[in-house]
């Protein structure tokens, strides 16, 4: 058996002199990619930067897009183009806050498939992928699917 490890790098330097005065802003390192990070601006942070909320939401995308096409050129599905808005919903009057939904909205062009058929390799791709059975959050899908 086989186990597969996933592995990143963070880091923050500063002083935390109270809630509203320390910065938010650290840096994530992932195959040997860095990238500055910050909290939601909700939460004190920089809007110009990715927050880990959206983090969650673009794993759920990105996996749904790998599984999918891993699916479909198994299945013979000439795959075009994908393209996802995927969002996620945070209330924050739960308690303990969490992402409750994640909604991805793929575009899919294809060629020599029906929508149905499309629409069950979506199916059993969502039921691939890792991402989305690692969450507790719920993730559905809306898709659009053209077929040339």
């Amino acid at each position: 058996m086989t186990t597969h490890t996933y592995a990143s790098a963070l880091r923050w330097a500063g002083r935390t002199q109270g809630y509203d005065s320390y910065s938010r802003q650290h840096d994530i390192t992932m195959s040997d990619t860095t990238m500055a990070v910050s909290a939601d601006a909700a939460f004190r942070g920089d809007a110009a930067l990715p927050n880990p909320e959206q983090f969650v939401v673009a794993a759920a995308s990105s996996c749904q897009l790998l599984s999918f096409l891993a699916v479909a050129a198994l299945a013979g599905v000439e795959v075009l183009e994908y393209n996802d808005a995927a969002e996620g919903v945070m209330p924050d009057d739960l308690r303990p806050m969490r992402l409750t939904a994640i909604v991805l909205r793929p575009r899919i062009v294809v060629r020599g498939a029906t929508v149905e058929r499309v629409q069950r390799l979506l199916n059993k791709a969502h039921e691939q992928c890792y991402i989305a059975n690692s969450l507790t959050t719920e993730v559905t899908i809306e898709p659009v699917i053209e077929v040339l």
